[in-house]
């Protein structure tokens, strides 16, 4: 099966995939504001359910999409793979983009089903103080590093464990605690609990998460010098065994 036709299944699976992320991130906050007063053992919970759920996603997903999940990591993928010949195409951007950020909504109103709240309810909880877009900043600038950085070195098979420990370890040491995600920004919009953002502080938070993958994009040029594919979906495939013409299974 070419690139070009598997796209469409590509871009269901991120779309997929995001709805699985958000649902995980708001569902485990709801399920967690509802056991605990105690806004650590929330947050603790919180970011322990996003840490495993993260994980087993990539390795999940990534053979078939690359699991990115994130506008700005297929965003960054874009940008290097403009340069070295690989990564996503813009159409691969073009369906990506709407595919994560619909499903970041849809895994938002399940999260909200889930836990009888109501279907979409906006949130009411500011973050649009500077220091919280600071963290912001240097949340999404840490996670593009990263994952840039894996796959130039060669070690874009530890992303799975990497990429969930630093979300985890981002969700305590950044004054935000770590959206670093547009499309993940934009579907916890819509519950009004204890993952929840103002719609009007969104705004201001994609625009430092731009910002975040921008300075990433630099930090990874600085750090690893030596050209390599990006993180596009074909790159993070296994090579396909070869199949006889009977098998249902040959392309």
């Amino acid at each position: 099966m070419s690139a070009e036709a598997a796209l469409p299944r590509r871009a269901a699976v991120e779309a997929l995939g995001t709805a699985a992320l958000v649902a995980i991130v708001v569902g485990s906050g709801i399920q967690a504001a509802g056991l605990t007063d105690d806004v650590g053992l929330r947050l603790l919970a919180n970011s322990l359910a996003t840490v495993l759920g993260l994980g087993v996603l990539i390795a999940l997903l990534g053979p078939v999409s690359g699991a990115h999940l994130n506008p700005v990591v297929t965003l960054a993928a874009r940008c290097v793979g403009r340069r070295t010949g690989d990564g996503p195409t813009l159409r691969d951007v073009a369906a990506y983009l709407p595919a994560q950020t619909v499903g970041a909504i849809g895994g938002a109103v399940l999260a909200n089903a889930m836990f009888a709240e109501p279907l979409v309810r906006f949130s009411g909880q500011d973050r649009s103080a500077g220091h919280l877009l600071l963290g912001e900043v240097v949340a999404t600038a840490g996670l593009v590093w990263l994952v840039l950085g894996l796959t130039r070195a060669g070690r874009a098979h530890l992303a799975p464990a990497a990429v969930a420990s630093y979300i985890g370890a981002a969700y305590w040491f950044t004054s935000s605690t770590s959206f670093a995600n547009p499309a993940v920004t934009l579907g916890r919009a819509f519950t009004d609990t204890f993952a929840g953002i103002a719609p009007t502080s969104v705004a201001p938070f994609l625009a430092a998460q731009l910002l975040g993958a921008a300075l990433g994009l630099g930090l990874a040029a600085v750090c690893f010098r030596r050209p390599a594919p990006a993180l596009a979906p074909r790159d993070v495939r296994r090579p396909a065994r070869p199949r006889s013409p009977e098998s249902p299974l040959a392309s």
